[in-house]
């Protein structure tokens, strides 16, 4: 799911790819999206992006003198699964490019476009963030910083900060380098996020080609890599971690460790064994058990013990059989 990161990349996109370029006329959405019209309508207007956690901020903003007179609209995109911005010629547009900006006149026509092949992703007219949400790891770091991860005990945080705490006989740069070398989780949530992004590139999914992707694969650590384990909640989220997995994991979860596709499958990878082959006697072999013992030569040809002109015996039959072995014969 395109979060974080990949948004700011987004963001960044729409900023270098539009810039200097003037659009006109009305936003075009297509008839089979389900998402809202957008009333805007200008001769001349300039498009920038900002992002922030899961959201990304589309501003549009008329030039001084375009007709109709138009405020400045911001509209709030969430990519869903799969939503990204491209920028083609208007001849040429991308498939499933569900909202479309169009250059205005002269030069040839280009079109920014917001493309979601799953149609998971959606936009609101609000332009306003979403309300409750946390400070961002990338630009608001300093308010994301509150020391206390969550879902832990407030005494488990305490002595864990007074037990990492750096001994004051150590120098500056003696402090600096154990910073640097054991990260907190809250800097990591800031540091991580940032590596993404340098990463560069148009997106970490798969459908965006090897070429992009090669370098985000290259760079994960944990998620989806041999040797890690992961961890599936009570709501289907699969979590990758190394190690135990600590004192409040999702109950009845069960844990298992990425393996390479040349290794075997068990129980672990979520597939379960299955059970030997039977060593028991088959059904026919027990039915004739009873009967005396003929060679090939003492077979009438074309039997066999699982000719399909056999009636099937039940375990009623079966008990009618051995009666007969005692000497009760029945056709």
């Amino acid at each position: 799911m395109p979060e974080g990161p990949e948004l700011h990349l987004a963001s960044q996109f729409v900023n270098e790819a539009c810039r200097g370029l003037v659009f006109g006329g009305c936003v075009e959405k297509s008839p089979i999206s389900r998402n809202p019209e957008v009333p805007f309508e200008s001769s001349a207007y300039y498009i920038s992006a900002s992002a922030r956690g899961k959201e990304l901020r589309l501003t549009l903003s008329p030039l001084p003198g375009a007709q109709p007179p138009q405020e400045p609209l911001a509209l709030i995109f969430h990519f869903g699964m799969s939503g990204s911005f491209q920028l083609a010629p208007s001849n040429a547009l991308p498939p499933h490019a569900h909202l479309r900006f169009y250059t205005a006149p002269p030069g040839p026509q280009l079109t920014l476009c917001f493309v979601d092949i799953r149609r998971f992703g959606h936009w609101e007219l609000t332009g306003e963030w979403q309300p409750g949400r946390g400070p961002c790891v990338l630009l608001e770091y300093e308010q994301f910083r509150l020391r206390i991860p969550p879902f832990e005990k407030a005494r488990t945080v305490l002595e864990a900060l007074k037990q990492h705490r750096l001994s004051p006989k150590l120098t500056l740069s003696q402090k600096i380098k154990a910073k640097l070398q054991n990260p907190d989780l809250l800097e990591l949530c800031h540091s991580v996020p940032k590596e993404v992004v340098q990463l560069g590139g148009k997106g970490y999914g798969q459908a965006r080609g090897e070429e992009d992707f090669a370098p985000f694969r290259a760079w994960l650590r944990c998620y989806g890599t041999v040797g890690m384990r992961s961890l599936r909640d009570r709501h289907g989220r699969t979590i990758w971690f190394q190690g135990d997995p600590g004192p409040l994991a999702p109950k009845g979860g069960k844990s298992h460790k990425k393996k390479s596709s040349r290794a075997q499958r068990g129980p672990e990878d979520g597939v379960e064994d299955h059970p030997p082959p039977s060593k028991a006697p088959s059904r026919t072999r027990r039915v004739w058990r009873g009967l005396p013992e003929q060679t090939t030569a003492q077979q009438p040809e074309g039997t066999s013990l699982q000719d399909p002109k056999v009636p099937p015996i039940t375990e009623k039959g079966k008990r009618r059989g051995r009666r007969a072995n005692s000497g009760c014969c029945r056709p």
